[in-house]
């Protein structure tokens, strides 16, 4: 048995890419986008005729080239979440413009423009996740549209204030970086971090722990992986969504994954229940430095990712206009 077969047996995997062959492959529940999975799969030639079709409707959708290129990123999203939802038994995540990421009624906005797209396209919202950036403003968001029906993955999460936050307003899912809190301490440290040291690891086992002693019902998806080992450290967690690199190793390694994470072991734990406002939130989460930095960061480079797409969609859209 391979092992992306035994964590299988424990945790549901979702595949963190746009690549809608790969997703094929390796046969995840769910599956998760971003500006730069989408960029990326944009430029193949394989993919050509969802640009095509997206690019076409903008134009229908009419207004300025401003107005189509929105409209083109929007339905460029929701055309290859639309594909990715044929060949999944689940769930696709569809992002929100990091842009958003303070901007609470800009931010359901976008949410219900997705939806409505999905929609109309005749998938139901239950196969939709909405990503937002876990800050105060997108925890709000989320919580208003949770109560709508409309459900929500709340990304960028690296403090234990943010995934409480999300609890507590009732949000769908949660995706903690384990790799990019690695990543901090690595740096930090100046070496590498022994397997059973990783804080990223640590920081999934402590929500997890906390999630299921508590009778919270939001799933906690880790994410942002740098190697195997952090995978199967997590075995057991409700979801885990995997680049198509480390599917591929853990499909190419043989063996058995013990579970880590189980919901027994969480209400043995020591948690202890806290109760969060908006004060309590920004001061635990000012006080984690790492996740203060992620998290600004994770920002700006989703910002980032958001703008080359929107670079692509805007010549796109030129070309169209012009022809």
């Amino acid at each position: 048995m391979s092992l992306l077969d035994s964590l299988k047996k424990y945790t549901t995997v979702v595949a963190d890419t746009g690549d809608i062959d790969a997703i094929a492959q390796y046969k995840p529940q769910d599956a998760t986008t971003n500006p730069s999975l989408l960029f990326n799969a944009a430029q193949q030639p394989q993919y050509a005729h969802l640009v095509e079709q997206a690019l076409s409707d903008a134009a229908k959708d009419g207004g300025s080239k401003e107005a189509q290129t929105e409209a083109f990123m929007d339905r460029l999203f929701v055309g290859f979440g639309r594909e990715i939802v044929k060949i999944i038994p689940g769930r696709v995540s569809t992002e929100v413009d990091a842009g958003l990421s303070f901007d609470t009624e800009g931010t359901l906005k976008k949410a219900h423009r997705l939806i409505g797209l999905y929609e109309e396209a005749g998938i139901d919202r239950n196969r939709v996740l909405i990503k937002i950036a876990s800050t105060w403003e997108g925890i709000k968001a989320a919580e208003k549209l949770e109560k709508e029906g409309i459900h929500c993955n709340l990304t960028l999460l690296f403090s234990f204030a943010q995934a409480v936050a999300c609890a507590e307003a009732g949000v769908t899912l949660i995706s903690p970086f384990v790799g990019r809190i690695y990543d901090y301490y690595k740096k930090e440290k100046g070496a590498e971090i022994p397997a059973d040291q990783d804080p990223g690891v640590a920081s999934v086992t402590k929500i997890y722990n906390y999630f299921k002693k508590f009778g919270y019902k939001t799933q906690v998806m880790g994410a942002s992986f740098r190697k195997v080992e952090q995978i199967t450290d997590l075995a057991g967690c409700d979801l885990l969504t995997i680049s198509p690199d480390l599917l591929a190793k853990l499909q190419q390694g043989a063996g058995e994954v013990t579970p880590k994470l189980t919901a027994e072991s969480a209400k043995a734990s020591d948690a202890k229940k806290i109760e969060l406002d908006e004060k309590t939130y920004r001061w635990m989460h000012n006080e984690d430095a790492m996740a203060v930095d992620k998290l600004s960061d994770g920002i700006r480079k989703f910002y980032a990712d958001a703008r080359k797409l929107e670079k692509f969609a805007q010549s796109m859209v030129t070309q169209k206009v012009g022809s």
